[in-house]
């Protein structure tokens, strides 16, 4: 391996762990959580902690018989981002 090909390769190993930490830091600051799996990797959004309505608890509990909870429009308003990377495997006998 030449001094180029080493040199390249040394800046790669160092700029994926480089990289993955900014895309962290970014998430984070913008109140996104990311999951990542085989089959899928996942942006939704997480609810804001300075938020003056819910105060980061992303929501309320509605009074009544049966209370339910009313999502806050900090984070319930904002998009997802769904990518399927690998196929699910199909069940071949009944889930029961």
């Amino acid at each position: 391996m030449t001094a180029r090909h080493l040199r390249g390769a040394l800046l790669l190993a160092a700029a994926v762990p480089l990289a993955a930490a900014t895309a962290a830091a970014v998430l984070r600051a913008s109140h996104l959580k990311l999951y990542a799996d085989r089959h899928r990797i996942e942006i939704t959004a997480r609810p804001r902690p300075d938020c003056p309505r819910c105060h980061g608890e992303g929501g309320w509990w509605t009074g009544g018989a049966f209370p339910e909870t009313e999502a806050c429009g900090c984070w319930s308003a904002r998009r997802e981002l769904r990518i399927r990377l690998l196929p699910i495997p199909a069940w071949n006998e009944p889930p029961f």
